[in-house]
């Protein structure tokens, strides 16, 4: 009898998420990215709970100290996704981690950082619905009446975000329809969101093979993440492709977009942004200088992702 041959890797994600040839999936542990810096300096406090049982997905909460119960200082709350091509991260990445650290220090904010379901095991939709499965649970805990110091029934200003992938979950929810959710949402805040289509952009030519985010890295997290035959004008993935919903009726509030100039989604990004405001909604976009895909996450203390928080603060107290 011939000798079965021994499984290979296929699909390699930075080394931290390898599929193999007889379909096992391999991820780093522990998790990968040191932060470089140590930033839980007392300023926050945090603590994990599970949002979904049935799948066992995890919420990393933060309040800074001074938000006690009586405190009557209400502050926003931030509803956070993190990035990774939806094949890879953690809302316990350390990168990811002190990220949320500081977004709930300096703006300050109470932040919730949701986890999903990843592929290849779990092919968009899943981590969709685990967005609004999220997007549940806040609103159940906020309408409860209980006296929750961490997300207080009176609370009135929530933000939906994320980076990269987790970017692109905060536009999949202003598609939702809010009122059987029960819950008001203040306003969007995109970072970097990977938006695709067949068409091919001229940041995506320009991007170089060496990037964070190249092309053939982008292709690799396609084909892994999508059902099979979807191509890049999928709903999941184009905002604005032939079978997309329309975003003519979708309540934005306001919104930030915020692109990179060295980044193959650049194009995507601005375009996406302009076309929400030439529908009338209420858009700011930005574009960092010098900068690449999913920066924030990557350098959490970089003096880039100071001038984020910084216009991140200012649009929350717009």
């Amino acid at each position: 009898m011939a000798k079965l041959p021994c499984p290979y890797v296929v699909e390699d994600c930075l080394g931290v998420m390898k599929l193999l040839s007889d379909g096992t999936v391999l991820r780093s542990t522990p998790p990968p990215f040191p932060a470089g810096a140590d930033y839980d300096d007392g300023r926050v406090e945090w603590k994990d709970a599970v949002y979904d049982t049935r799948h066992n997905l995890g919420v990393r909460m933060y309040r800074p100290h001074n938000n006690k119960p009586d405190n009557k200082q209400q502050l926003p709350v931030l509803v956070y996704f993190h990035g990774g091509g939806f094949v890879f991260g953690s809302y316990s990445w350390p990168k990811n981690h002190a990220g949320c650290l500081r977004l709930a220090a300096e703006l300050p904010a109470i932040v919730l950082s949701f986890d999903y379901r990843l592929a290849p095991e779990h092919r968009l939709p899943a981590a969709m619905d685990d967005a609004a499965s999220a997007l549940h649970w806040v609103a159940a805990r906020i309408s409860s009446g209980s006296a929750d110091p961490w997300l207080p029934a009176e609370t009135t200003q929530i933000f939906l975000g994320g980076q990269s992938s987790g970017a692109t979950l905060a536009h999949h929810l202003l598609l939702l329809d809010k009122k059987k959710i029960k819950i008001k949402i203040a306003g969007y805040i995109l970072l970097m969101p990977p938006f695709l289509s067949e068409k091919v952009t001229q940041s995506e030519l320009d991007a170089p093979d060496a990037a964070f985010l190249s092309r053939a890295a982008s292709d690799r997290y396609f084909r892994l993440m999508m059902p099979a035959g979807a191509d890049k004008d999928h709903p999941l993935v184009n905002p604005f492709g032939a079978g997309s919903p329309s975003l003519d009726t979708a309540h934005v509030g306001r919104m930030l977009v915020v692109a990179a100039e060295c980044d193959m989604v650049r194009d995507k990004d601005v375009e996406y942004a302009e076309r929400l405001r030439a529908m009338g909604k209420d858009v700011e976009l930005a574009v960092f200088a010098g900068q690449e895909h999913a920066f924030f996450a990557t350098r959490p203390f970089s003096p880039a992702a100071d001038d984020l928080l910084a216009l991140i603060k200012r649009f929350l107290r717009a």
